[in-house]
């Protein structure tokens, strides 16, 4: 069926239900999940002429999201080792995430994405658009939407 599963986290509480489904789905099938959290690089338009932030400032909150994800992502393979899952932790970074999703897929060689259905929620989803319906919407492999 599938030799590898891609897991895309951003550790909210319906991503943890997909994470903890993809194991799931993994362990039934004897396949290697990948886990995969995007760090978003840290926005400086935002800020141009309004605030100075000096780049080891931008580099400094950079690596601590990149190693909050880090974080994240191992501990998804702790949890899918002890189910007896083969797994892979990666952290990409990249301001866009349905992208990296899919290109993450296809670089680890995986046959299914699976992700939540939406991460955040109010007017946050609405101005930042629906990652989960960009990958659907243009990824060459399945997608497991779970809610």
């Amino acid at each position: 069926m599938y030799n590898r599963i891609l897991v895309a986290t951003d550790d909210s509480t319906l991503s943890k239900k997909a994470v903890r489904s993809a194991i799931e789905l993994a362990a039934s099938i004897d396949a290697t999940l990948v886990a995969l959290y995007v760090v978003p690089r840290y926005p400086v338009s935002y800020f141009e002429g309004g605030i100075s932030i000096s780049p080891q400032e931008v580099s400094r909150i950079e690596k601590q999201w990149a190693d909050s994800g880090q974080a994240i992502v191992d501990a998804v393979k702790e949890a899918a080792h002890v189910e007896g899952v083969k797994a892979r932790a990666v952290v990409a970074r990249s301001n866009l995430v349905a992208e990296s999703i899919m290109a993450a897929a296809k670089k680890h060689k995986c046959d299914l994405i699976v992700m939540a259905s939406h991460g955040r929620k109010g007017i946050k989803r609405i101005l930042l658009g629906s990652e989960t319906q960009h990958v659907l919407t243009h990824s060459s492999i399945p997608v497991l939407v779970l809610r």
